[in-house]
């Protein structure tokens, strides 16, 4: 089965491992995909302990349960972010990982997703931090942002949540810290006649729209 990150890696090389704890991120971008696949398999403990120490502080299991509850996360876009990138290569080696840090950050289709007048504010924000937006820029080479855009399904409504994210090495490992939501979160129209947003090379209608049932 494909990973839930729409990677082009099934989800047992890809994320699972990290979810079970057998590996772990070498790279920002490997923790934030592994993070939308425990949202997508609601494996919410992993997602709390991948908080940075600062940010578990008053977070638990049942309020991030709470929080994905009625959402199904079906897609994810990672934009290619170059100071991720070079961040990533300097901290490389002060992670313990035995997992190739190189993954795919074009597994989308180009399809445009239509512009939405008055879209509603997203409804769900367990992607992003629950704490204040990030006041200051990346500079130290532990640090790391990495931009995407998830896609989910609630009330048979489609949504995205656009997020640059802020991520950080503790005890050698990556943690996500916070995040900036970008204007284009909230409710949106996909045609369904469209290559799906998980890349699949199938009409919308024929892959991940049947999710939303």
């Amino acid at each position: 089965m494909r990973c839930y990150c729409c990677s082009s890696k099934s989800f047992d090389e890809c994320c699972e491992p990290f979810i079970k704890g057998d590996k772990h991120p070498s790279s920002a971008e490997q923790l934030m995909r592994s993070r939308f696949s425990a949202y997508a398999t609601a494996h919410y403990q992993y997602i709390l302990e991948t908080y940075t120490k600062e940010k578990q502080q008053g977070l638990s299991v049942e309020d991030l349960a709470q929080s994905a509850q009625g959402a199904t996360w079906f897609a994810l876009k990672v934009h290619p972010t170059l100071a991720a990138s070079s961040v990533d290569s300097l901290v490389g080696n002060s992670v313990s990982s035995t997992e190739d840090s190189s993954i795919d950050s074009t597994v989308h289709a180009d399809a445009k997703v239509e512009a939405v007048t008055n879209a509603e504010p997203i409804s769900k924000t367990n992607l992003k931090s629950i704490s204040k937006p990030i006041t200051k820029p990346i500079t130290k080479p532990n640090n790391a942002i990495v931009e995407f855009t998830a896609y989910y399904f609630e009330n048979k409504s489609m949504y995205q949540l656009h997020e640059t994210s802020n991520f950080s090495v503790e005890d050698g490992k990556w943690r996500y810290h916070d995040g900036v939501l970008h204007d284009d979160c909230g409710k949106i129209k996909y045609g369904r006649n469209l290559p799906c947003v998980c890349g699949s090379n199938k009409k919308f209608k024929q892959c991940c729209a049947t999710k939303s049932r």
